[in-house]
């Protein structure tokens, strides 16, 4: 299974986030700028994980991002469920658009279903703050000055 870029982006931003001291603000241009990845891209994902409940956006001249909640109240199966687009997978798991001749009798569709649930079940075991037990570490990668 390959993430699409929006998850991609999604997770990198909460990483960032939960190694900042906990009510610091972010700027969106400074995530994209450590990241060396697109401004408006990532614009797109902070509006969609604030809309989610995720990020808090503090809007105005000192306005910036942050997490609403705490890493370990932010489940990664989650915010796959939620950011990932294309759970699809294969053609025949949308029904809607599904013009597979071997629908009737293919056994790969329960198969690939089956290894797509184990997939999130594994990202379910996980938290943000799972993923952030090194902060030192990732904050040094960040280029952030530790107090």
């Amino acid at each position: 299974m390959q993430l699409t870029t929006y998850t991609d982006y999604s997770l990198r931003l909460l990483l960032y986030l939960a190694v900042q001291p906990e009510e610091e603000l972010s700027s969106v241009k400074e995530v994209a700028g450590i990241y060396n990845i697109s401004y408006n891209h990532l614009t797109k994902v902070t509006y969609n994980l604030g809309k989610l409940g995720i990020l808090e956006t503090v809007k105005g001249r000192y306005g910036g991002i942050r997490l609403a909640k705490k890493p370990e109240d932010i489940n990664i199966g989650e915010v796959v469920r939620r950011t990932e687009d294309n759970r699809g997978f294969v053609e025949c798991f949308d029904e809607g658009s599904n013009k597979c001749i071997l629908t009737p009798a293919c056994k790969l569709k329960g198969v690939l279903k089956e290894a797509l649930e184990a997939y999130l079940s594994v990202l379910d075991q996980y938290t943000l703050k799972d993923l952030t037990q090194n902060k030192s570490v990732l904050q040094q990668l960040f280029g952030l000055h530790t107090k």
